[in-house]
């Protein structure tokens, strides 16, 4: 939860915003960086202001309906220091789903799990191409983030590249 609670603060620092506009920004720009859902944002700005790390005021804007504004106070802001630190210091363990998968395909027929795999790869390679056409950002961490997405979808498709090749017919396994 943590890094969550560091994207929260993070996108507070800028500037005082709403929920839906949290939400909305992240779900426009930052699809590929998390799947936080709206539900779990909302929760964590509620935990976040019942913490005392961030302010939740009521604004009232013409016959719309009253809306949570949140900001970031100086306790909020020193945790996020606290947090990023921690987030950019540690060595996190990456898990993938598919490397379950990857243990059984010894049960598909090998046409199967090379078909499969290629429609994998033609997945990730919408999501780099998706990536690639993301504007740059006036944030060089921003840019950063994405760099790093990028990599991380390049090395999955060298990889699954690599499994369709040794699950090809003349391949065979080094003695």
């Amino acid at each position: 939860m943590s890094h969550r609670s560091l994207l929260l603060l993070g996108l507070l620092i800028s500037q005082s915003q709403h929920g839906y506009q949290i939400h909305d920004f992240i779900e426009k720009n930052l699809k590929y960086i998390t799947n936080m859902k709206k539900a779990t944002a909302y929760s964590l700005l509620d935990k976040l202001s019942k913490e005392q790390y961030i302010h939740a005021s009521i604004e009232y804007d013409g016959n719309r309906p009253p809306r949570k504004v949140y900001t970031i106070n100086e306790k909020g802001i020193n945790y996020f220091k606290q947090l990023l630190s921690q987030n950019l210091a540690s060595a996190e363990s990456i898990a993938y789903h598919s490397e379950i998968g990857f243990m059984f395909l010894d049960h598909l027929p090998k046409e199967n799990a090379v078909d499969l795999l290629k429609q994998k790869q033609r997945e990730l390679k919408k999501k780099l191409e998706a990536l690639q056409q993301l504007p740059k950002h006036e944030d060089i961490g921003i840019n950063i983030a994405f760099l790093h997405k990028k990599k991380m979808i390049e090395a999955e498709i060298d990889f699954i590249t690599e499994i369709i090749h040794k699950l090809s017919p003349n391949w065979s396994e080094p003695t």
